[in-house]
């Protein structure tokens, strides 16, 4: 997946559901000059999915232990 945002950043954002941001990445991404800050800000929003979805694992299982 990191690499589909590094490559595509658009494609990374359409997979994951977020449409209006697919959208204006993919016009980021359509400028030369645009690609670099396309594909940093899609895989700094890949990284920041996956630690969202580890602190709610995190959560849950804290909440588990405390029943």
């Amino acid at each position: 997946m990191m690499l589909l945002a590094i490559l595509l950043p658009f494609l990374s954002f359409m997979i994951r559901g977020k449409i209006l941001t697919g959208i204006i990445c993919l016009i980021l991404q359509i400028t030369v000059i645009g690609w670099l800050p396309a594909a940093i800000w899609a895989a700094l929003s890949l990284n920041n999915a996956r630690a969202d979805r580890r602190n709610d694992k995190l959560i849950r299982a804290m909440r588990e232990n405390q029943r």
